[in-house]
C-alpha cells in the first residue's frame, strides 16, 4: 500500500491558496570565526543526512479523480540544488534588507510538484554574518517524530561528526494510474466515507475540509466550547492579501525571569505580557480606541498528552512535549491579552490567572522537557501551532502567538555558530499578525510575520516589544 497522507496533511493542501501558504519558516543567523557560512559544505551537510529523513526526497502525488487522499511518492528528479539555494544582499547587508527578503520569500506558495520544503542561505551580511531562511511544507511535520529541515544541519559541537545513512540514493519506482486506482478502491472498501469526503474535495468545497481537519486534530470541540463568544473586532483581522511583512524583536531570559521573579507567573506568562503590553502601545499608536475593558484574543498552541478529555487539556509553563508521553499532541487555548489594563504588573497578573487552570492540571509538564527532546525540537513545535490555528475560524482569535523553549547551549552547522535564530509562524486566514517566539542560549527571538496591507507598520510593534520589556524591568526594580 502507498504512504497515503493523513486527512490533516492533505486538508493543508486543499486549503492552500496564494494568500495564505501553508508553510512554516524560520531565520537564524550564523557567524563563524574565519568566514560566513560556506555554502558548499551546507550543501554537503544535508545531501548525507538526507537518507535519514526520507520525507525530504519525496513529493505528493495526486490520485486520478480524487478518489483517495494523495500519496507520498520519491520524487524521480530530485534535485538538492533546487532546495537549497544561495543568495545574497549587497554588501554590507542590513538586518532590514534580510527582513524584506524574509518577507517575499515567506509570500510564495511551495511547488506541490517537488519535496515541500526549501533552504535560503543568505550571504553578504554585515559583520560576517549568514543568515539561513528555512520553509517547511506543514502536510511534512505531522508530529513530534516529524524532523523539521533546519534540524538537519544544526549540532551541539563545532566539529561534529556527520551522522549518515546509505549515501546511494535509488528513487523507488512511482506508481501509475492503475495501481493508484486500486489503492484508492481498496481503501474505499476500509473507508466507505472517505471517498464522498475527498470527491467534496475535488469540488473545492473548502467546508467539507475545514470539518475534515476538525475531527482529526485533538483538542477542537473542547477549546470551541472555550471560546463561546467570537473575538472582539479590529485591525489585527483583516482579509489576507498575497504580500507579508517580517520583523524581529530581541530579549534576554534573564530579563524574562528577573519580570517573574517575586510572581506566581511562569515564563510563558511573561511573554504574553511582554506581547500585551506592545500590542497595547501599538493599538494607542495607531489611534484605536483602547478602554478599561479592551482585550485581544491570542490563540496559544499548548502541548497535551494524549488520553481522556482532561488530559488534553494539561499545559505546560511554555508549550512543551514531554519526551516520555506516548502519542504526544498540540491543542489550543484561548487568552485574552488584557490590553486596556495600564499597570504592566497587573497586566501579567491576569494573564497569569487567566492561564494558571493548565499549569495546575495534574497532567502539566515541565518546559524543560522539550530540551531533552534530540535535535532543535523549536521549528517543528511551531509548525504544530500553527497546523492547529488553521483550522480554527478567524472569528475566534485575533492573533496567533507560538512559544517554544529551545536549547540553552550553542548550536553550530557546519563549524559556523548559529547567533539567533527567530521563527516564521503562517498567518491563518484573515489573520493580519502571527508571532513565533524561541528562546536559545540565553535570549529570547521574536518573529512577527505580518500581512503586508494590513500592517505597514510593524516594525513599530516590534520596537515596542522591546519597549515593553523595559517597561516591566523598571517597575519590577521600582
Amino acid at each position: 500500500m502507498p504512504d497515503r497522507l493523513s486527512a490533516v496533511d492533505a486538508s493543508f493542501l486543499y486549503l492552500e491558496d496564494d494568500t495564505t501558504p501553508m508553510h512554516v519558516g524560520g531565520v537564524a543567523i550564523f557567524r563563524s570565526q574565519r568566514s560566513g557560512l560556506d555554502y558548499d559544505k551546507v550543501l554537503s551537510l544535508i545531501d548525507r543526512r538526507l537518507n535519514l529523513v526520507p520525507r525530504y526526497r519525496q513529493r505528493v502525488l495526486q490520485v486520478p479523480g480524487r478518489l483517495a487522499r494523495p500519496v507520498w511518492v520519491d520524487d524521480q528528479d530530485f534535485d538538492l540544488t533546487y532546495h537549497v539555494r544561495r543568495s545574497a544582499l549587497p554588501r554590507p547587508g542590513n538586518d532590514e534588507q534580510l527582513h524584506e527578503l524574509v518577507a517575499r520569500l515567506m509570500s510564495r506558495k511551495l511547488d506541490q510538484s517537488r519535496p515541500l520544503w526549501e533552504i535560503y542561505l543568505v550571504e553578504g551580511l554585515s559583520r560576517n554574518r549568514t543568515a539561513v531562511i528555512t520553509k517547511t511544507h506543514q502536510a511534512m511535520i505531522d508530529g513530534i517524530a516529524a524532523v523539521d529541515i533546519a534540524q538537519m544541519i544544526l549540532d551541539t559541537e563545532r566539529d561534529s561528526e556527520v551522522a549518515e545513512g546509505d549515501v546511494l540514493w535509488m528513487p523507488r519506482p512511482q506508481p501509475g494510474t492503475v495501481q493508484l486506482l486500486a489503492d484508492a478502491a481498496a481503501d474505499a472498501v476500509q473507508r466507505p466515507g472517505e471517498i464522498v469526503e475527498n470527491a467534496r474535495a475535488t469540488l473545492a468545497d473548502v467546508t467539507a475540509t475545514a470539518r475534515k481537519v476538525s475531527r482529526a486534530l485533538d483538542g477542537v470541540v473542547s477549546a470551541l466550547r472555550a471560546a463561546v463568544f467570537p473575538a472582539p473586532s479590529g485591525p489585527l483581522n483583516s482579509p489576507t492579501s498575497a504580500q507579508r511583512r517580517f520583523a524581529v524583536a530581541r530579549a534576554k531570559l534573564d530579563d524574562l525571569r528577573a519580570i517573574r521573579r517575586g510572581n506566581t507567573a511562569t515564563i510563558n506568562d511573561v511573554v504574553l505580557a511582554i506581547v500585551t503590553t506592545a500590542l497595547r502601545n501599538w493599538l494607542l499608536s495607531r489611534g484605536e480606541v483602547v478602554n478599561l475593558g479592551t482585550t485581544v484574543r491570542a490563540m496559544v498552541p499548548v502541548s497535551v498528552r494524549s488520553g481522556d478529555a482532561e488530559s488534553r487539556r494539561s499545559y505546560s509553563e511554555t508549550g512543551t512535549l514531554p519526551p516520555d508521553a506516548v502519542g504526544n499532541k498540540v491543542s489550543a487555548f484561548f487568552v485574552d491579552l488584557p490590553v486596556g489594563e495600564g499597570n504592566p504588573m497587573v497586566r501579567l497578573q491576569q494573564v497569569s490567572h487567566a492561564m494558571r487552570a493548565h499549569y495546575e492540571s495534574g497532567d502539566s509538564v515541565a518546559a524543560d522537557a522539550l530540551v531533552r527532546l534530540s535535535g532543535f525540537a523549536p521549528p517543528t513545535l511551531h509548525a504544530l501551532g500553527a497546523r492547529v490555528a488553521n483550522q480554527f475560524s478567524d472569528r475566534l482569535f485575533n492573533v496567533l502567538v507560538t512559544n517554544v523553549p529551545g536549547p540553552q547551549v550553542p548550536m553550530y552547522a557546519a563549524g559556523a555558530k548559529m547567533m539567533e535564530m527567530f521563527p516564521v509562524v503562517p498567518l491563518a486566514k484573515n489573520q493580519s499578525l502571527s508571532i513565533g517566539v524561541t528562546s536559545y542560549d540565553g535570549g529570547v527571538y521574536f518573529g512577527l510575520n505580518a500581512d503586508r496591507v494590513a500592517m505597514p507598520d510593524v516594525n513599530v510593534l516590534a520596537a515596542m516589544i522591546g519597549e515593553a520589556v523595559d517597561e516591566m524591568i523598571g517597575t519590577v526594580n521600582a
